[in-house]
């Protein structure tokens, strides 16, 4: 029997499937709806899919999953009772946090409040111990209070504990005795140490992180043991279960239980990995992804085929100092609310009416209009084959209720109503696209958009014109295409060490030594994960800056040991990165080591994508019909001819305006733009030439 890949990437509304025979190299999809309630269910919802096809449960053998409970814990404050322990005298650092209300809008917010402590002073406990700047022990850590303290969060039902203490990136010696002393006296309690989860400099954040960690901790330990359960009653065999980690990379359902916090952007970092596998097929190297779903709109920049990293995320005001890929996110999804108020001002966002009600035309009781609502009363959307004719939708029931609540108390028709919610949706999203790309230097030109998710295909030809962005790419399954990342993606670790100390005249006895160690540390990791050497990779980064900076930029460094010669190039990466990032650079000025970054990859075997041979079928067979589709104010209404994307093959080349359906999405072609369909079945849509 054929052996089969599965990976799964649960979003807010639907849940994306991705079935790939290894034999045949053949990949299937499937959507169900989420399962808010039970996560887990809507995943195996998905897998039963498969095995009612025939396919045995031990013949899968890979399954990956991309999961937003991590996030979603967060995001509601439905974490664990979290307990933390701190430095004595030092308690006040997490309740001050950054002593300031944050930038950007928040800067003029006249009702800024700052986000809720997820381990309150109550359940903060101060250790008298004390490391100093060098890594040595001041004070030795007090057992006795140590065990005090962990009894009164136990008396206190605590139901997870972080730990961090001054310096103990540099001497993790206190922190580790806590983890014996709770071992011994609350071993029923989830742990997180700051020395294990990011032992790196600056508190505030170190401690913001492990805090985060040890919340959602319990929560996603608990989702991913009920999953792991339920899939071996299912009958999966296979020790290859992953989970998306927000750098890009996957980890075993171990790992992410001990880091959760790794995982908060599990999701949209599957379709940023899927586009880097695209467009290094097709010879792409500079692309803008834009992933619209349900809920919300991912936006991530690649430039030179690698996708930019940063490692000070936030999550609802929360920082994260992680690895993860930069990935800029706003409400814009098909489920997104429009709605007029008190004074007449037309508001699209940001809330949702996700899955359960969801929009007004699933008929399953939705009241508000929506953005799905708005493209279906457009004649964008087929009611009747939405889903591939899984979901018939009403659309009587939208173009009454829009006409109501939106087109008559603005004076205009149901229509003009309709293409005015796109245009805000549209904007909101096109300002993304350029806080990932004008805004930080690039020239948005030398870019492709590639467009995915259930509603990407749908509004991306409109945003590419208005960007002036020359080319856009729509994959062969866009509805599944974060699924599709994980098929693509190898498992991923990062390690970090903080050093402090000035580039020019560094010792590189001490450096190439803690490189070393990391590097020790990081191959006994993925050895017991089961990767042999030959199917380990290693990459080395350094954290920069110039003096005096109050932030730093990660810079790539060629393969220990470092040689002297290796600092001048080290340094002019930095200056070139510093001038792209922040449009200067100061070459007089001297450069310090702030860390020391590992990233470690176990090498998993690639899903290979094939290029379709033509079968040599004409265009014109892939037409199904044409329907009238309102193109706004500019062009009204037009005749469009309606393709299937199942019949489409490479060479066929079509103008605009157009549909193309397919179960997952629907993608529209302008006016203004034509469409050719590469070697990988791939939509390569460009404006016209005049």
């Amino acid at each position: 029997m054929a052996k089969y890949r599965v990976t799964v990437d649960t979003g807010g509304t639907f849940s994306d499937f991705v079935f790939f025979n290894e034999d045949t190299g053949e990949i299937s999809i499937a959507k169900v709806p989420s399962t808010p309630k039970e996560p887990f269910q809507a995943v195996l919802n998905g897998a039963k899919e498969l095995l009612d096809k025939g396919v045995a449960a031990k013949d899968i053998s890979f399954f990956s999953h991309g999961t937003t409970v991590g996030t979603n814990t967060l995001l509601e404050e439905k974490g664990a009772k979290t307990g933390l322990l701190v430095t004595e005298g030092f308690r006040g650092i997490y309740e001050v946090m950054e002593q300031s209300r944050g930038y950007g809008p928040a800067t003029y917010d006249l009702f800024f409040e700052k986000p809720r402590l997820l381990a309150p002073p109550f359940y903060t406990e101060e250790i008298p111990e004390r490391v100093d700047f060098r890594g040595q022990a001041l004070k030795p850590i007090d057992v006795e209070s140590s065990l005090q303290a962990i009894r009164r969060l136990k008396q206190k039902k605590v139901e997870s504990i972080a730990a961090c203490f001054l310096f103990s990136f540099l001497n993790p010696d206190h922190e580790l005795k806590i983890k014996e002393i709770a071992a011994r006296e609350f071993p029923e309690a989830s742990l997180s140490l700051s020395c294990e989860v990011l032992p790196q400099i600056r508190e505030f954040y170190r401690m913001s992180t492990t805090v985060i960690n040890a919340y959602i901790a319990p929560v996603m330990s608990e989702y991913l043991g009920r999953l792991e359960q339920r899939l071996r009653e299912l009958g999966l065999t296979t020790p290859r279960l992953y989970i998306m980690q927000s750098n890009g990379g996957v980890a075993t359902f171990e790992s992410a239980a001990k880091k959760p916090v790794a995982t908060v952007l599990s999701g949209p970092a599957g379709g940023v990995i899927a586009s880097v596998g695209i467009s290094q097929r097709v010879g792409i190297k500079n692309i803008i992804t834009f992933d619209m779903g349900g809920t919300s709109c991912d936006v991530a920049l690649i430039h030179e085929g690698n996708p930019i990293v940063t490692t000070q995320g936030r999550i609802n005001q929360r920082p994260i100092s992680l690895p993860m890929l930069d990935i800029h996110t706003v409400s814009a999804g098909g489920g997104t609310i429009a709605r007029i108020d008190a004074v007449g001002g037309v508001h699209v966002g940001p809330d949702s009416a996700g899955a359960d009600p969801g929009p007004i035309c699933y008929d399953h009781g939705g009241e508000e209009v929506t953005i799905t609502d708005a493209n279906l009363v457009l004649g964008v959307i087929h009611p009747d084959r939405f889903l591939g004719g899984r979901l018939k939708l009403n659309r009587a029931k939208a173009e009454k209720l829009l006409e109501e609540k939106i087109a008559r108390r603005l004076g205009l028709s149901t229509l003009e109503a309709a293409d005015g919610i796109l245009k805000i949706i549209n904007a909101k999203m096109e300002e993304a696209i350029k806080a990932v790309s004008s805004q930080r230097g690039y020239d948005i030109r030398d870019f492709t958009l590639i467009a995915f998710g259930g509603g990407g295909p749908m509004h991306a030809g409109r945003m590419a014109l208005d960007l002036g962005i020359p080319t856009l790419l729509i994959p062969l399954t866009p509805g599944v295409t974060s699924a599709l990342g994980l098929l693509l993606a190898d498992v991923k670790h990062d390690y970090v060490r903080s050093k402090l100390a000035p580039l020019k005249g560094l010792n590189l006895d001490e450096i190439n030594g803690l490189v070393s160690q990391l590097t020790e540390q990081a191959k006994k990791d993925l050895h017991g994960e089961g990767f042999s050497d030959g199917e380990i990779a290693l990459q080395p980064f350094l954290d920069l800056r110039y003096a005096g900076q109050g932030y730093e930029l990660t810079v790539s460094s060629p393969m220990p040991p470092l040689k002297p010669a290796d600092l001048d190039l080290i340094r002019r990466r930095f200056d070139a990165q510093h001038e792209q990032a922040h449009g200067h650079k100061a070459e007089s000025e001297p450069v310090e080591l702030v860390s020391l970054r590992l990233v470690s990859t176990g090498i998993v075997p690639q899903a290979k994508l094939s290029p379709t041979t033509p079968t040599g079928r004409k265009v014109e067979e892939a037409l199904t019909g044409e329907r009238k589709i309102f193109f706004g104010t500019e062009h009204g209404l037009l005749n469009c001819r309606i393709y299937s994307r199942k019949l489409l093959e490479p060479g066929h080349k079509f103008p605009g305006p157009a549909v193309i359906e397919q179960m997952d999405t629907t993608t529209v072609i302008h006016p203004e733009q034509e469409a050719t369909v590469d070697g990988y079945l791939n939509l390569i849509v460009k404006e016209k030439k005049t």
